[in-house]
């Protein structure tokens, strides 16, 4: 491959795609607002349109890669030619996708990304659309850069298909529970109404305010047979869309690297090096948890999952959280996934339950003086955020195992934190007035994850305890400041 290559002509279809996208609000404008006629709107469109497929057309032509010299050589740009140099030894992970383009002619999507990537999301290099046995080339020639091709075989042939074995795999049921329970629906509402919004000098607002109120006056069942058509439509959507995107999830370990491909029309494969996981998370929303399910994340410094808005990566999706310690203590074997966790104490139930109310009373308060007598339904916050409070006294808790450090926490979700302790970035022992008084203390500890940290705050333990933590962790950076 040491000779220059284009990518797949499809490529200048998905730059043009990618420039319309970033100017479809401008032309959409234009177009509904313009004010030199019907006729001139969309011919300064076509102008507009024809130039960006143009353009990707060109930026396809002006693209080329090649392997030379242990490094992957990008040369793109359309008025300056920019060289881009990227040596195996920096990258991280070869993170591949097969889109609704790249699919039917059997291509797939790579994102190169290196451990200088950019903090904003952005990959180090894309190759938008390549054949895969070339795609299996560069991931078996970075491979072998770094010393990881023994399947290969000591001929150096770089076709030979390392070892893998299949960690995890979503059932029908699973993905099916997954897409039900996922909270989208609020999500899909969400994106509605902000859409609509955007639209206030087209809609007739005013007029739709007055037939509403025309609508209530004929009583509250058919608002509440509206308000149910429309939530259930979202859910719909919502349960659709997840489908698609979760489904043949499958976790592989691939060498040193677990593998994680997933999606229905959007392929995607992301790579998380087993040396770059910092922590393992899981988590339990209040859907799932009476009934045992359970999803586990991995924050990764580094990897194939810059392009996120973190690096938190999803894991297992669903699972029962009994077989969590048999799926990954095979792969991940110095993690304790069942520690036995010290509990916050009986007079810390009164802070958390306390800390509820406050926090109910503005929400409840202005919809009882601004919208009654609607605003009288804000009343049922407060047993719902009095019991949320008390689910988080219950299950607020921490351990130590050896080298690991175990948070248990809970916002709307449940989250449970193993972190080992040479992978500990931050540890801290805070003290209120008030919790000084009641002799309680908040542990709050993070781990490096992508370009920002992860972990997890527990409130109200004993103070004995959160300093016992603090000295488990602090023994070790003063024993390594006296080396």
């Amino acid at each position: 491959m040491s000779e220059p290559k284009r990518l797949h002509p499809i490529a200048a279809v998905a730059n043009f795609l990618q420039s319309l996208k970033e100017l479809l609000l401008p032309v959409f404008v234009l177009i509904i607002f313009g004010g030199e006629g019907v006729f001139f709107q969309f011919i300064t469109s076509g102008i507009v349109i024809l130039l960006l497929l143009l353009s990707g057309i060109i930026r396809w032509l002006r693209f080329t890669y090649r392997i030379e010299e242990g490094e992957l050589r990008i040369e793109s740009g359309v008025f300056v030619r920019k060289k881009r140099y990227i040596p195996f030894e920096r990258i991280q992970s070869l993170d591949t996708s097969e889109g609704i383009l790249q699919r039917p002619f059997n291509l797939v999507k790579m994102k190169v990304e290196t451990a200088g990537s950019s903090g904003k999301g952005d990959a180090e290099a894309v190759l938008t659309a390549i054949n895969k046995q070339e795609a299996s080339l560069i991931q078996q020639a970075l491979l072998h850069s770094k010393g990881q091709a023994s399947a290969a075989g000591d001929d150096g042939d770089l076709s030979a298909e390392p070892k893998e074995d299949i960690v995890y795999k979503i059932s029908p049921g699973e993905l099916l529970l997954l897409s039900s329970t996922s909270g989208g629906a609020g999500v899909v509402i969400s994106a509605v109404v902000a859409f609509i919004l955007q639209l206030d000098e087209v809609l007739p607002y005013e007029r739709i305010f007055v037939q509403f109120e025309h609508f209530i006056k004929n009583g509250i069942l058919f608002i509440s047979i509206v308000i149910f058509i429309i939530f259930f439509i979202a859910w719909l959507i919502a349960l659709i869309g997840s489908l698609f995107k979760y489904a043949d999830f499958t976790v592989k370990k691939v060498d040193d690297d677990l593998i994680i491909t997933r999606g229905l029309l959007e392929k995607r494969q992301f790579t998380i090096p087993f040396n770059r996981i910092q922590a393992v998370k899981i988590t339990e929303n209040l859907l799932r948890q009476p009934f045992g399910f359970a999803s586990v994340y991995v924050e990764s410094a580094g990897g194939s999952l810059q392009n996120a808005s973190s690096s938190s990566v999803l894991l297992l999706p669903i699972t029962k959280k009994s077989r969590i310690a048999d799926i990954l203590k095979p792969y991940l074997t110095d993690y304790a996934f069942e520690p036995i966790l010290t509990p916050a104490p009986r007079r810390s139930c009164v802070r958390y339950l306390f800390r509820g109310f406050l926090t109910s009373i503005l929400p409840i308060v202005l919809p009882l003086l601004f919208f009654r007598p609607w605003g009288y339904f804000a009343l049922l916050l407060l047993p719902f955020s009095l019991f949320l409070s008390y689910l988080k006294y219950k299950d607020a808790g921490w351990g130590i195992d050896g080298q690991q450090l175990t948070l248990r926490y809970r916002g709307l979700l449940k989250n449970t934190v193993f972190m080992k302790k040479n992978r500990i970035q931050k540890l801290s022992m805070e003290q209120s007035y008030f919790q000084e008084r009641a002799d309680l203390a908040t542990a709050d500890a993070a781990v490096m994850s992508g370009f920002g940290g992860s972990g997890g705050t527990v409130a109200d333990l004993e103070k004995r305890d959160v300093q016992q933590v603090y000295e488990w962790y602090s023994y070790t950076e003063i024993a390594e400041d006296r080396l």
